[in-house]
């Protein structure tokens, strides 16, 4: 795993935006090195993203979590 750069992370961001439909998702860099890339909605973070590089070819994995106290009642 290699780390999200300062110039990825805006191009993710905008990625992902679309991809999920969310205007209000950010990706939010780590204060320092080694820590992990998050993913927020409206501020609340949702996950993390970790990014991968083989062969030269790049991708982006996400780990998302949902509380089971978000989810409506059933």
């Amino acid at each position: 795993m290699a780390d999200i750069s300062a110039a990825e992370a805006p191009r993710l961001q905008k990625a992902l935006r679309r991809l999920l439909g969310s205007p209000e998702l950010t990706v939010q860099l780590p204060p320092r090195k080694g820590m992990s890339v998050e993913i927020a909605v409206a501020g609340e973070v949702v996950g993390t993203v970790y990014r991968d590089e083989d062969e030269g070819e790049v991708s982006y994995a996400i780990n998302m979590t949902v509380l089971e106290e978000d989810l409506p009642p059933a």
